[in-house]
């Protein structure tokens, strides 16, 4: 993945024009080869989700045609979440650590038990 991404950043159009990593890098490892390989952001945006209640429900507006490809995840149960929640939040914190003096924060309160995501 790390090879792959420089490779994409050394393009021309991420050369000249600038880049935005969405979900990258997830961990330090990934983070300590990107600067490795001389990629530094000028930014880093952290969005946090702070979740007021307990169910979270998503709920797309999808057609027929849509709803029958969509997929649900053998493993996207309340334990495993949980579980992907903790490493997701202890990579974050290695990341910020690295990313300290760039990190803008952006945080997003749900305001009822029950938030819907459209």
């Amino acid at each position: 993945m790390v090879v792959d991404v420089k490779e994409r950043l050394l393009q021309p159009d991420s050369q000249e024009k600038g880049w935005l990593l969405d979900g990258y890098p997830r961990s330090s490892s990934q983070s300590t080869a990107l600067k490795g390989f001389g990629f530094k952001p000028h930014v880093f945006i952290l969005l946090e989700i702070l979740l007021r209640g307990k169910n979270i429900i998503y709920s797309p507006r999808e057609t027929e045609e849509i709803a029958a490809g969509l997929t649900q995840r053998f493993d996207d149960t309340e334990e495993k979440v949980k579980l992907r929640l903790v490493t997701h939040n202890k990579n974050v914190e290695a990341e910020l650590s690295m990313y300290e003096d760039i990190t803008v924060r952006i945080a997003i309160l749900t305001l009822s038990a029950q938030a819907k995501w459209h």
